[in-house]
């Protein structure tokens, strides 16, 4: 089962702006024109059902938005860059690999967040006319996409989840109940990874996943490893699984908590039913009875079963709903009005989650990268150095007043710059004069 995956997702550069003047005969004082550059494309992700695991990101593992294409004259604007969408099973998490934050939590069908947003397109000279400019030679450049690392992970989506040991009759369990049919034989580790089955009891249906067998340091990488613990996560309720026919089912019990707590100590806190399986086997019963009382302090009910020969299920589907039951309950009041999707920093435009980056400080900054060089770090100011012709002196004049109303020139002079030295803005190298 392909369960975790890293991806790398890049959204669109915006266009650039343009600069361009309208000169056509019969037509005076024509002025500036030029159009703004489309903003890059966004990169999507949508939660689809009917996608069950992570395989085709095994094929593709890069996603890359449109561009947008630069303004050009008679304000014609560009073309915003195309957006993309990847699409995930319900119960996968999309984390920032670099950052090891969360970014969306998506669960439900239909839903879609937007996961990286294009680069913003520059506006061409025809938005800087003013009285006192009436022909600017400035436009700007458009901003870049970002690059993320992404991390996929899919914790599937049951009610219940059967744990236990190797060997334990899980598997068997799962088939005597539903129509699933995971691989069963008596040997350990038969089940290799999840598997899902579905119940009808009363008029009512739930969800059981099969977790592969679970041995001592499971929670450190050994047997299996915790590959499969995740799975559990989003369990509503445990059915744990004991061999009523080993040597000392108490012990297996209890290292298979421990296991638990290591992993995710929450994972204690669900309710749990023990299913004390093998009663067709002699003697598996009187051992059933010397290890109720102590087992029946930490679960909420202890039943012994056959899984292989179908005795007690009835019993113990009772007691699965029953706890479901209450599980949904509470956890329905705990929720209220929260909503599907857990996505930080959300703001919602239409019906599709937007992640925002954090406020920043917009006022420039200058560091002294030598004795006699500076380097501004400012983004309005970068992105007219990008389109700016210094060639041109006029457009050189509009650059340096530009800087001036920015507070570059005012930053800079706090930071020492004396006449002669060299300051960076964008890909533009000045002297100081």
């Amino acid at each position: 089962m392909i369960d975790q995956v890293q991806i790398r997702v890049s959204s669109g550069r915006g266009g650039n702006g343009a600069v361009s003047g309208r000169r056509e005969k019969f037509v005076p004082h024509g002025g500036p024109d030029g159009g703004d550059g489309g903003d890059g494309g966004d990169i999507y992700a949508r939660c689809d059902r009917n996608v069950n695991t992570l395989l085709s990101f095994r094929y593709k593992r890069i996603y890359k938005a449109g561009n947008g294409s630069g303004g050009s004259g008679r304000k014609k604007h560009g073309r915003r860059g195309g957006d993309v969408e990847f699409v995930i099973p319900p119960g996968t998490e999309v984390w920032d690999d670099g950052a090891g934050s969360r970014i969306a939590d998506l669960t439900a069908h239909g839903e879609r967040v937007l996961i990286v947003q294009g680069g913003r397109g520059g506006r061409g000279n025809s938005r800087f006319a003013s009285s006192t400019n009436q022909f600017p030679l400035l436009a700007e450049e458009g901003d870049p996409g970002r690059e993320l690392r992404l991390r996929l992970e899919l914790k599937l989506l049951a009610d219940v989840g059967i744990i236990g040991a190797p060997n334990a009759g899980k598997s068997s369990l799962l088939t005597a109940v539903s129509a699933a049919r995971p691989k069963v034989a008596d040997y350990p580790f038969t089940t290799l990874e999840p598997v899902l089955g579905v119940i009808e009891y009363e008029n009512d249906g739930f969800v059981m996943v099969d977790i592969p067998g679970l041995i001592e340091g499971a929670h450190a990488g050994a047997g299996l490893g915790d590959e499969f613990l995740r799975h559990i996560e989003r369990t509503r309720i445990l059915v744990h699984v004991i061999d009523g026919n080993g040597p000392d089912p108490v012990e297996d019990y209890f290292r298979i908590r421990d296991e638990l707590r290591l992993f995710d100590e929450s994972l204690t806190a669900k309710p749990e039913i023990i299913a004390f399986n093998k009663l067709d086997i002699p003697g598996v019963d009187d051992a059933f009875e010397l290890c109720r009382d102590e087992l029946a302090g930490t679960a909420a009910s202890v039943r012994s079963i056959s899984a292989a020969g179908r005795i007690g299920l009835d019993e113990l589907l009772y007691d699965v709903a029953e706890a479901l039951s209450t599980a949904r309950e509470e956890a329905q009041a705990e929720e209220g009005e929260v909503g599907q999707a857990a996505v930080t920093q959300e703001a919602t435009v239409g019906e599709v989650p937007v992640l925002r980056p954090a406020p920043t400080d917009r006022r420039p900054k200058v560091r002294q990268t030598a004795p006699d060089r500076y380097e501004v770090i400012h983004r309005a100011a970068t992105r007219f150095a990008g389109m700016v012709d210094l060639n041109n002196w006029g457009a050189r004049v509009q650059f340096y007043d530009q800087l001036r109303r920015q507070g570059v020139i005012a930053a800079l002079e706090r930071a020492g710059i004396t006449p002669g030295d060299t300051y960076v803005v964008g890909k533009h190298e000045l002297e100081w004069e």
